[in-house]
C-alpha cells in the first residue's frame, strides 16, 4: 500500500488512516461485531442465512472485511463475493458461475442450477464445510433473486443448506425480508447482526486503533479526537471524512501536530457574519 511521501515525513505514516482501503490489521473489531464473527464462522459447518443491517456509516463495509478475511484464512473454506446485486437472475447465475469456478450453459437456468448444487455439494463432501457467499448491498437485489439464493441453496426438502449466505444492506433490507414475497427467506435468517450509531467513546477508541495501527499515535491531541468525535454525530464514515480533510489542511500548512485549534479555524461556520466596528 503506497503512502504519500508527506505523511511519512512529517508523521511517519506507514498508510492513511482514514481512507477506506485501510489493512485489515487497522480495522477494528468491536465486541458486537467479534461475536458475529464467531457465531458465522461456527455455523460454515451448517450453512444457511445470517445477515448484517445498518444505517450508512455505521460500519457494515468494516464488517463484511473482517469476515471475509477471517473466513479465507480457514482450511478448505471458499468465499465469494457478489459484486452486482443489482443483476437479474441470469446474470446472477453467471456471476456465481465465475466465482464458483462453474461453466453454465446461458440458455438453460436449469442445467446451471444442477452444476452449482453439484459443485458445493463435492466440496462439502470433501471438507464438511459449506462456501460462502457474501452479497453486500443486498437491499438493491432483486427479489427472483433472493428466492432463487433461497432455493438454489436448499436440499434435501429444506432439511440442509448448500452454502453459507451472507446477507448486508441498510435498514431496508430487513423491512424488504418481512414482506410476503421474502417471508420464506426472512425466516431463515438465523445470525444477525444490527449495527448502530456509535457513542464517542466507541469513536474514540476507532481514532486510536488506526492511529496505533498507521504507526503515529501521537498524531492527534486527546481534545481533537472528542471533538471529532462529538461532530461525527455517531456515524464512522463522518468520523472518518472530517479526519481526513483535518490531516490534509495540516499536510498543507506542515504542522507538526493535529490539535483543536485547528479544527476550530478549518471548521468555523461558513457565512457568520463578523461583529461590527464600533463607530467612532
Amino acid at each position: 500500500m503506497t503512502v504519500h511521501p508527506k505523511l511519512q515525513t512529517l508523521y511517519g505514516l506507514k498508510f492513511h488512516p482514514f481512507r477506506p482501503d485501510v489493512p485489515i490489521e487497522a480495522l477494528l473489531a468491536t465486541p458486537t461485531v467479534e461475536t458475529f464473527l464467531r457465531r458465522v464462522e461456527l455455523g460454515i459447518a451448517d450453512g444457511g442465512f445470517a445477515m448484517v443491517t445498518g444505517d450508512p456509516g455505521t460500519g457494515k463495509s468494516v464488517a463484511l472485511r473482517l469476515l471475509s478475511e477471517r473466513l479465507r484464512g480457514l482450511r478448505d473454506v471458499v468465499v465469494g463475493t457478489i459484486e452486482h446485486p443489482q443483476s437479474r437472475t441470469s446474470d446472477f447465475y453467471r456471476e456465481l458461475g465465475d466465482i464458483f469456478g462453474v461453466s453454465l450453459a446461458v440458455q438453460s437456468r436449469w442445467i446451471g442450477f444442477k452444476a452449482l448444487r453439484t459443485k458445493w455439494s463435492e466440496h462439502i463432501a470433501q471438507t464438511q464445510l459449506r462456501p460462502v457467499l457474501i452479497i453486500d448491498e443486498a437491499q438493491e437485489t432483486l427479489p427472483a433473486v433472493l428466492n432463487e439464493i433461497r432455493v438454489l441453496a436448499s436440499k434435501d426438502l429444506d432439511s440442509r443448506q448448500l452454502l453459507c449466505v451472507v446477507l448486508a444492506g441498510d435498514a431496508r433490507l430487513p423491512e424488504r425480508l418481512r414482506g410476503p414475497d421474502l417471508l420464506p427467506l426472512g425466516s431463515r435468517i438465523r445470525r444477525r447482526l444490527v449495527l448502530d450509531y456509535a457513542s464517542r467513546d466507541e469513536l474514540c477508541t476507532c481514532i486510536d486503533h488506526l492511529l496505533e495501527a498507521a504507526g503515529a499515535p501521537a498524531l492527534m491531541t486527546t481534545e481533537l479526537k472528542a471533538t471529532l468525535a462529538e461532530h461525527a454525530a455517531g456515524n464512522y464514515r463522518v468520523l472518518m471524512n472530517l479526519a481526513d480533510e483535518l490531516l490534509a489542511v495540516a499536510v498543507d500548512r506542515e504542522l507538526p501536530r493535529l490539535d483543536e485549534k485547528l479544527f476550530l479555524e478549518h471548521f468555523q461556520p461558513a457565512g457568520r457574519p463578523k461583529a461590527a466596528a464600533k463607530k467612532r
